[in-house]
């Protein structure tokens, strides 16, 4: 789940909603594992000249200072998950979301054949970058690949480029449809998704509608009074039933959220030449 707008408590974010992101760490409705408990990770920006991030190896569902943070933690861009290992182990290091700088960073979903890979992709990042690598995960490692791309100037073509490159790579070593993933990466000002799988049946993503609109569909639901103008959630299932509240991000296909205009454009993967 990823949320952007005015600021906002933790708690509200991440226990308050019917179908929250606590309350999918132990029943996912459209994810790929219905149980998420190898851990989880709450970013957020707020004092600091970077964001903060605390994670467990905990399920989120048992972690009592989750609950104790959250209620007095107030933030404008916030980014949390629930994880399922794909095979990498169970450690605060593999748990998202990755932070880079400003940066923070999260993905759904699997680098297939990334234990034989893995080299050749860890390999091809910037050794600038490398140091900063603190797990073992497909994930930390599609992100980096992305920083080494360029994800600081344009978000869009860096993962664009990284994607290309794992496709190549795996490929090359006879692995059929490398990438499999929903990605939402952040500066804390503005905030890029992705939906995108080389055999184009990616994980599940949604946005959610403007407040205003909203408001004008149920403006019984209080809640909706107290958000703001700029509001966004990004998630992998919606947090409640509420017609017209969620829109499935199409398939291979990326976005930006950020104040004003938001944007959802097609995604390719860009090969390297």
């Amino acid at each position: 789940m990823a949320y952007s707008g005015e600021p906002i408590l933790a708690e509200d974010l991440l226990f308050r909603p019917k179908h929250s992101l606590i309350d999918q760490s132990l029943h996912s409705r459209l994810g790929a594992t219905t149980t998420n408990g190898d851990g989880f990770g709450v970013g957020w920006y707020g004092e600091g000249t970077e964001p903060a991030v605390y994670k467990s190896i905990e399920p989120a569902w048992n972690d009592s200072n989750l609950r104790e943070i959250t209620g007095q933690v107030r933030t404008p861009m916030l980014l949390a998950h629930v994880r399922a290992s794909t095979g990498t182990p169970v450690q605060r290091s593999n748990c998202h979301p990755f932070r880079y700088g400003q940066w923070l960073w999260m993905h759904n979903g699997a680098l297939r054949g990334f234990h034989e890979i893995r080299r050749e992709l860890v390999m091809a990042v910037d050794p600038a970058l490398f140091p900063d690598i603190e797990g073992s995960t497909d994930s930390e490692t599609l992100f980096f690949l992305a920083l080494t791309f360029g994800l600081v100037d344009d978000p869009f073509d860096a993962v664009a480029r990284a994607v290309g490159f794992v496709e190549d790579v795996g490929r090359t070593h006879g692995v059929e449809d490398p990438v499999q993933m929903t990605v939402a990466t952040t500066d804390g000002a503005s905030l890029w998704i992705f939906r995108y799988s080389s055999e184009r049946q990616s994980r599940s993503l949604f946005f959610s509608t403007g407040i205003a609109k909203l408001r004008a569909l149920h403006p019984e639901v209080e809640v909706l009074h107290h958000l703001g103008e700029e509001t966004r959630f990004v998630v992998s299932e919606p947090l409640r039933d509420l017609e017209g509240a969620w829109n499935e991000v199409p398939e291979s296909s990326a976005g930006v959220v950020r104040p004003g205009d938001d944007e959802i454009r097609p995604f390719e993967p860009i090969a390297p030449t």
